[in-house]
């Protein structure tokens, strides 16, 4: 047999290696994200009114609100007491998955923060983890740091992209 007809076979070594790949995209909270901006609410556009904010939360059918992600603020430059803020998130509290006063953005890293904070470690002790770079849906990059930060004394090596090509960044010392 000539050394062409004697091919060994192609072994696909990221299949059969140890590596544990996190992907952070199934951490991804799907639920509807809302913004509730009380900008409308202000008098003149300057000034919250107690009453006339009371009387908003009293008129206000809050199961629009059910299963949603909710973030509150106000959007213009106004006078908005911090009772007010606390107001709508006890009437919200009953309908919504998650609460956060901030936008989109502090949405999705808060979103996180939970997520992360029930993961099972245990899984990952001593581990080569990759955390999965490259995906579909915005992760942001404070949900990047907390995984590692968390991973960093449980894991035996860390690295960031795919498994066929990653970055490292961590390897646990020797003892």
């Amino acid at each position: 047999m000539k050394n062409s007809e004697q091919q060994e076979p192609i072994v696909n070594r990221v299949a059969q290696s140890t590596l544990i790949t996190l992907d952070l995209e199934k951490m991804f909270d799907t639920g509807p994200r809302t913004v509730l901006d009380i900008k409308d609410q202000l008098f003149q556009g300057m000034i919250l009114k107690e009453k006339d904010f009371r009387d908003f939360l009293k008129k206000q059918d809050w199961s629009v609100y059910q299963g949603h992600n909710v973030a509150i603020l106000c959007s213009v430059d106004a006078i908005v007491p911090t009772w007010a803020y606390m107001l709508l998130a006890i009437h919200l509290a009953p309908y919504v998955n998650h609460l956060v006063f901030g936008d989109l953005k502090e949405l999705d890293r808060s979103l996180f923060q939970k997520a992360l904070s029930n993961m099972d470690l245990e899984e990952y002790q001593d581990a080569k983890v990759v955390i999965k770079g490259c995906g579909k849906l915005p992760i942001p990059e404070s949900a990047f740091v907390e995984v590692v930060r968390l991973l960093q004394g449980v894991a035996g090596s860390i690295m960031y992209g795919e498994p066929c090509s990653t970055v490292p960044l961590y390897k646990k010392p020797r003892q």
